[in-house]
């Protein structure tokens, strides 16, 4: 089963990749964190749910810093402190071919950095797309929205809970970006998406053409003529070695702690080369064609998106990922300091399995700042509890529970996986508010504020939304 844009290694010497590593360092050591701006940005995301069991192809995305949504179907030139859009193909979605959504909504479904929850389940994410998503449709005409009453609107908002995604940064120019705007607001949006020659990856491919001609094409080998997300990354990474001018930088974008894992991406061939259930048969028909294919996929089609990666921090942009003997060193002190805590109360130890279930019992909703928070009964009262750095030590909680937000949060951080879960700033933060969370203890209790005080779900945007 082949399903590319759901939205349900290069080979290098290693003194090449040593002397890269090093210049990076001494890079990010001199000028500091680094900023998204001025560049078009291919987003690769990793796929999920059924695309994950099956092709795994994953989706693709255009992020463009100096290009903002007036509406969801209409581009402007961002004006400043603007973070920009992200582009992509849909299908299903009141009729039209591609929409635009700010960067942070699509990626967090809130409307700020500081809003971006520390840890999500199904139920929070359900609510904050939600609540989002009403939004969306009111800048839509209404008999568009009408056409799919039914359809996969979740796609347009919150992709870093389903799944962790991939940058590739291009440099653009004004005048490029401009061109850009004039051709998709006088060219006709409606809906085109077909699965062999106008997916979410052929979208993508035409964007980045529109900069860089020929940057980005097929593979009638290793994807059968389809254009795949995997193979866009690819070749553009490959053209960028031959066009310094691109200057391209390579990042992640973790996925949201709490949510079920993203699977690894493949093309076309790989998927059937890694699947057993594929590869078996093949081999036993024809085991020469199946070796060799094989042997070429070792060789020369594998593509690592994470190698020599940034990680992205929504607050603070671009940085170091966490290094792996530091993260080892991270977990050592962890388990220390939960021993510690779980000396005063024992339900700390477990906090990695017991906050999910506190979680998955609460109701979300929304503070009077409109962060995200949770109300969870604690004996005959409900509280409050903050979700994100905005509000976290702010809402009077019973400190047990904002104690064990923090160390289910850093446990997923420090876990050993396949990609980088956090940046080194990012990982210092949640030691920071996890410190301040155990101070907390000694704190004489502070007024609970109980669910009748909590902004009713429906006025949680503020009034900007979309210059965000």
């Amino acid at each position: 089963m082949l399903t590319i844009c759901s939205f349900g290694p290069r080979k290098k010497k290693r003194t090449s990749k040593t002397l890269f590593s090093v210049l990076l360092l001494a890079v990010l050591l001199c000028a500091g964190r680094t900023s998204l701006h001025a560049q078009a940005t291919l987003l690769l995301e990793e796929p999920y749910s059924y695309d994950g069991a099956f092709a795994g192809t994953g989706h693709a995305a255009v992020y463009l810093a100096r290009v903002c949504a007036a509406s969801p179907v209409k581009l402007r030139r961002c004006a400043p402190g603007e973070r920009g859009a992200v582009i992509s193909r849909y299908h299903g979605i009141a009729g039209y071919d591609w929409m635009a959504v700010p960067l942070i909504p699509y990626l967090y479904a809130v409307d700020r950095p500081e809003n971006v929850p520390l840890y999500a389940d199904p139920k929070l994410v359900a609510f904050l797309r939600e609540q989002y998503l009403a939004r969306v449709k009111d800048d839509l005409p209404e008999e568009a929205v009408l056409k799919t009453p039914g359809g996969p609107w979740y796609e347009l908002a919150g992709s870093a809970y389903d799944r962790t995604l991939y940058g590739f940064e291009i440099k653009t120019t004004p005048e490029q970006d401009d061109a850009l705007i004039r051709r998709f607001n006088s060219s006709p949006n409606r809906e085109a998406y077909n699965l062999l020659k106008r997916n979410c990856a052929d979208f993508v491919r035409q964007v980045i053409n529109f900069y860089y001609p020929k940057a980005v094409h097929r593979s009638i080998i290793e994807d059968l003529g389809v254009t795949t997300p995997k193979q866009t990354a690819k070749t553009l990474v490959g053209s960028s070695r031959r066009h310094a001018a691109m200057q391209l930088t390579t990042f992640i974008i973790p996925q949201v702690p709490g949510m079920k894992r993203s699977r690894p991406l493949h093309g076309v061939l790989d998927s059937v080369l890694l699947a057993k259930k594929y590869m078996m048969p093949l081999a036993l028909l024809h085991p020469f064609m199946a070796g060799g294919a094989e042997v070429a996929y070792l060789a020369a089609w594998r593509f690592h998106p994470a190698a020599d990666a940034l990680v992205f921090d929504p607050a603070r942009g671009l940085g170091p990922p966490l290094l792996a003997a530091q993260r080892r060193a991270d977990e050592e002190r962890l388990r220390s300091l939960t021993r510690e805590a779980a000396e005063d109360d024992p339900s700390l130890r477990e906090s990695a399995k017991e906050w999910p279930r506190l979680q998955a019992s609460a109701e979300p909703a929304f503070d009077h700042a409109g962060a995200p928070v949770l109300q969870i009964r604690d004996g005959d009262r409900t509280v409050q509890v903050g979700l994100c750095r905005a509000n976290l030590l702010r809402t009077g909680a019973p400190p047990v529970l904002v104690q064990k937000l923090m160390l289910a949060r850093l446990q997923q951080h420090l876990e050993r996986s396949r990609t980088t879960r956090a940046s080194e700033s990012e990982v210092a933060d949640d030691w920071n508010l996890l410190e301040k969370a155990l101070a907390l203890k000694a704190s004489p209790p502070q007024r609970q504020i109980v669910a009748e005080e909590i902004q009713p779900r429906h006025k949680f945007l503020t009034d900007h939304l979309w210059r965000h």
